[in-house]
């Protein structure tokens, strides 16, 4: 059977793509490998009726939901392949199992590289996050740290400076501020400090100190990290979709790449913010640039 579409990944934006193209009446099969990048999240935050809703509280809704409109089959499944085909696409999953669309959602989102710092795994997504947007309200007005090794530290210290104004600015060893940017940030108060960071350290997940090479330290109860961002999956480098600056798919108002028949939704295509509310905004894009683009070449051919 020829379907409309396949979608390939079961956070915010696939499940939102896949209920819109449901009650559009689209033939769909996402495929989800249950593997979702925040898995580390306790809570999320700033979607209005679900704020502090946990992920998989959503995720059991959004199913319950989707499940309501018959054309929409969901499958737990590792995509491993997927190909031109006939005009169309042809996906093979890790079973075995293999099924051709006529369009192509790939919301499969990014992962997270962090500086491999001692001690982060115990304390991220407890008292160490990468959104203030998302977790900066829970860390209001405490002693906080923030970490980059890229340029965009400076603008991090200026955002997250509205939830807290006790703030230790580390580059981890890298030069990423400018004489000015240093001057800017030393006049509000902050202290930057820019050698290597050897540990994090504290108990139970809340982050005490941040020790330094030379052995020093400096007190601290949570911060932000900055990650670098790479596609989780390869499926849209192989297929010829364009990228951004900042990793991801460069896609048009209708979350379609330049690649005929692929769209990309969420993190995929979104870098930033990465927050529940517009990966899935950007699910439902998608999903209607699918059903248009359907709809017209249905009529015109």
């Amino acid at each position: 059977m020829l379907l409309d579409c396949v979608i390939v990944g079961g956070g915010p934006a696939g499940l939102n793509a896949a209920l819109v193209l449901g009650r559009a009446r689209r033939n769909v099969l996402l495929f989800d490998n249950n593997k979702p990048r925040n898995a580390v999240t306790h809570e999320s935050h700033g979607f209005l009726t679900r704020d502090g809703v946990k992920p998989e509280q959503f995720r059991r809704i959004a199913h319950e939901e989707i499940m309501k409109y018959p054309s929409v089959r969901m499958k737990q499944a590792t995509v491993t392949d997927i190909r031109h085909h006939g005009g169309g696409f042809e996906i093979t999953a890790q079973s075995g199992e293999r099924a051709a669309a006529r369009k192509l959602i790939l919301a499969t989102g990014l992962r997270e590289e962090f500086p491999p710092i001692a001690g982060f795994t115990q304390f991220y997504g407890r008292s160490l996050f990468n959104c203030p947007y998302c977790d900066g309200w829970e860390l209001r007005d405490r002693p906080l740290v923030v970490v980059s090794e890229g340029a965009n530290l400076f603008h991090s210290a200026m955002l997250i400076y509205n939830w807290s104004r006790n703030l230790l600015l580390c580059t981890n060893g890298r030069a990423v501020l400018s004489f000015d940017q240093k001057q800017a940030l030393e006049r509000k108060g902050l202290l930057v400090i820019e050698q290597p960071i050897a540990a994090f350290e504290g108990t139970d997940g809340q982050l005490e100190k941040v020790r330094f090479q030379d052995g020093s330290a400096v007190a601290r109860a949570g911060g932000f990290v900055t990650p670098h961002w790479i596609q989780a999956a390869p499926f849209g480098a192989r297929l010829g979709c364009a990228t951004s600056e900042l990793g991801g798919f460069v896609t048009d108002a209708f979350g379609r790449t330049n690649v005929k028949g692929v769209y990309a939704a969420g993190d995929t295509s979104v870098v930033a913010p990465s927050q529940l509310v517009i990966a899935a905004a950007e699910g439902s894009r998608a999903a209607i640039g699918v059903n248009g683009d359907l709809s017209f070449e249905e009529y015109t051919y």
